[in-house]
């Protein structure tokens, strides 16, 4: 990791930390180390791992046996977006086993506590109304460029992949959800890790992930790329790889927002 830094102020009240840049090795350790506290706690966790599974299912049925199949493939893909909410509780477990606390099961939702949890409130809200507008614009997509949802699997299937229509409508739905996908990363990539390290407002929180982003842009469509690739890896087989995938991600980038933030001052307070 680099020494060099930016600083400037956040939009809320407090100043911004100073963000570092980072190269492919620090995006390596923080898997490792993410994948290291993973097993360490893999035992007490794994059924908190098991809830996105199993909301994953729970949507894909909804979807499948309603008006929503149209929505199916985009409804999977807009879980993701609200990951880093699921995560959450491994930032607190993350920062507790690094600071030599008890660090189990219980501790998860110990977020709740944190001094920045107001601030993580409002980022959820805006990770939840970008998961919204990314349905909206799937649907509308969809009906602009298909028509009326379909009335079967079979039907929908036909639609979109043996029409033109139904191409063009899956290369143009993944830039846009490319885009909502970027969106998600800027906000909260560090965001989210830093309002459960340290007391700060929503504002200076997510100044801070978008400055870390533009500081190190390479290295965060890499690891936008990594987090993708893992989530796609996880929801294939009926979304169970994901009771490994998310802990892992979770704790891996608590790891990589601590080589993106300066975090002296939070050493200084303890």
């Amino acid at each position: 990791m680099a020494i060099t830094h930016s600083t400037a102020t956040g939009i809320g009240a407090g100043p911004r930390p100073e963000v570092c840049r980072i190269g492919h090795a620090d995006l390596n350790a923080a898997l490792r180390e993410g994948w290291r506290d993973f097993l360490a706690k893999r035992g007490d966790l794994i059924f908190i791992g098991l809830l996105y599974p199993m909301i994953g299912l729970v949507a894909a049925v909804v979807a499948t046996s309603g008006p929503l199949l149209h929505l199916l493939f985009p409804l999977a893909a807009g879980l993701s977006l609200l990951g880093p909410l699921v995560a959450i509780g491994f930032y607190e477990l993350a920062r507790r086993r690094e600071q030599g606390l008890e660090s189990d099961w219980s501790h998860f939702l110990d977020v709740r506590k944190r001094p920045g949890f107001g601030g993580i409130m409002a980022v959820a809200m805006v990770l939840i109304l970008l998961f919204v507008g990314w349905m909206v614009a799937a649907a509308a997509l969809y009906a602009a460029l298909i028509g009326p949802a379909p009335v079967s699997v079979g039907d929908f299937a036909t639609r979109l992949f043996a029409t033109p229509e139904g191409w063009s409508l899956i290369l143009i739905g993944n830039v846009v959800g490319f885009l909502f996908a970027a969106a998600v990363l800027a906000v909260s990539v560090v965001s989210l890790p830093m309002l459960v390290d340290r007391d700060v407002d929503a504002g200076t929180a997510i100044s801070t992930s978008i400055a870390a982003v533009r500081r190190n842009p390479g290295e965060m469509v890499r690891w936008g790329i990594i987090v993708a690739a893992l989530l796609v890896a996880g929801s294939i087989p009926l979304f169970i790889g994901l009771a490994v995938v998310l802990p892992w991600l979770g704790y891996a980038t608590w790891h990589l927002y601590t080589k993106l933030v300066d975090r002296s001052e939070v050493a200084i307070r303890g």
